[in-house]
This record gives C-alpha cells, structure tokens and sequence, in this order.
C-alpha cells in the first residue's frame, strides 16, 4: 500500500508475489471472499518454501507515468462521483517505477501434486479453468518467459540480514504474508542478496509462505 504521488519498486519479486504466482501457474485459487470489499487470502492455500536469486545483475529502475486510482477519505471528491456515471472518478496521474532486465530464479519446495500442477500449467495442459495471463505486478508488464530449471545457475540469493549488522547494499524488506484487511498483520523479511553467488541456496534463505505450518 502507498500513497503519493510516486509508486516506488522493491527491487526483486517479494515472497508474497512469488507465492502467488507459483500457485496461480498450478491452477489453485488463493483469493477468499471475491465478491467481498476487501480480496482475503484462502487459509486453505497450500503454504510453500520460498527461495528467491538473482542469477546475474540486479535489474535496473525505470518510471513511468499512469492514471491512479485513489479512494477517497470522507466526502472528498464527491461533487466529481455523479459526473463519472459509475465509473472511477478519484483519479490521478502518477509516477511508477518498474524494474528493466529483472531476471530472477524462483525455487519452490512444495507437495509434489503442486509441483506436477505448475509443470502442467506452463506446459498448457492444466484441466482446470484459467483467468487472464501471469503478470509482475501490473497487467500491462507481462513476463517474457516462465521457465522450469531442474538445477539453477549460480545465483546471489537473499538471505536475512541480522539487526547488528553494518548497512547492507540492496537490503530490501519483501512481504511474505499480506493481510489486505488489517495491514498491521501483514508479514515481510529484511534481506539482501548475498556478495559472491552460489549454485546452493543456504539454509536460512528459504522462507516459509506466507507461513509455516503448524507442524513444521
């Protein structure tokens, strides 16, 4: 969530995203209450161990300019609701940034029946219906290509960075469980991506998301 004028970019996919992304390539709904005001995360969505690298350089910071929509605070704007005939009528132009050359390796540890569902929806042989193409983060921003490593190359992978530690370069703090209803209760990590890559992801850069089950 953000307001202003300038919509600024994390500079990789959070967990959150990811975790969405993979589930939604495997055909399984993670969205509770659609034709509710607020879009709840299904707690029945299968919980994934999440990794997330970069195999080359970090991708660069572009912006451009598009209409945002705001929500109004009290009766503000509401001599303009009538004139728009149902449609949006709070609406500004804004700046947003979007990455340029984002490549990135997902790795995902999950039940093999997932697994199976994404090999099979990237392959177009998913039996199970489908809503519109997978995006990052804007439906005008499609990915140039999905693709299924069974080893990833070396990769500079994010891990935690430690409260005592000195300033780390691209420390960024990504969600790892959204609460659309109360943003209090949302979840996020403070990382970074490691200096010098490996082909091995450490141990403590899987992430459980949006959190870990109740038996791990």
């Amino acid at each position: 969530m953000q307001a202003g004028s300038l919509r600024a970019s994390l500079p990789i996919m959070p967990y959150s995203a990811a975790w969405g992304l993979v589930l939604n390539l495997a055909g399984i709904e993670t969205r509770q209450g659609i034709d509710l005001p607020t879009t709840g995360i299904d707690p029945a969505a299968p919980q994934l161990r999440i990794v997330l690298g970069l195999p080359g350089s970090a991708p660069g910071i572009g912006s451009l300019f598009q209409q945002g929509h705001g929500y109004p605070v009290g009766q503000s704007g509401k001599a303009l609701q009538s004139r728009t005939h149902g449609a949006k009528y709070w609406i500004a132009p804004v700046r947003r940034e979007v990455l340029i050359g984002l490549d990135l390796v997902v790795g995902v540890e999950a039940e093999t029946s997932v697994a199976q569902r994404v090999s099979a929806g990237l392959s177009g042989q998913g039996a199970w219906s489908r809503y519109g193409l997978p995006f990052a983060g804007d439906n005008n921003l499609l990915f140039d290509h999905i693709d299924l490593v069974a080893e990833p190359p070396p990769c500079r992978w994010y891990v935690p960075v430690n409260p005592k530690d000195p300033p780390r370069r691209g420390a960024a703090r990504l969600s790892r469980a959204i609460d659309r209803s109360d943003s209090s209760r949302t979840e996020s990590e403070l990382v970074c991506p490691q200096v010098e890559p490996s082909v091995v992801p450490p141990d403590e850069s899987w992430k459980w998301t949006p959190r870990a089950p109740a038996n791990s």
